[in-house]
């Protein structure tokens, strides 16, 4: 991943969302048809803290977020997932 340019605005963070497994853990292999968009994603840039709401998350942590939280991005080829602080549900 290359050095991303650009500003976060305040409150929220972007995300770089995991792969989706491809085999459970009893080696069955999950077709894409029945793939579950993962909600887990790693923290790539957050804005500045909200004058009422601090940021708590910061750049390399692992969050776990709402199904439909956010808004999809590709940014350089690359896809990410723009989200409010407040629909980050755990820090990992």
């Amino acid at each position: 991943m290359s050095e991303l340019k650009g500003k976060i605005l305040a409150g929220k963070i972007l995300l770089e969302p995991m792969a989706a497994e491809e085999k459970t853990t009893s080696g069955i292999i999950i077709p894409d048809s029945a793939k579950e968009k993962p909600q887990v994603a790693k923290v790539v840039m957050v804005g500045d803290s909200k004058k009422d709401e601090p940021m708590e998350v910061k750049v390399g942590d692992t969050v776990y977020y709402g199904k439909y939280a956010g808004a999809e991005l590709n940014i350089d080829g690359s896809d990410y997932l723009l989200i409010s602080q407040s629909d980050v549900l755990y820090i990992a």
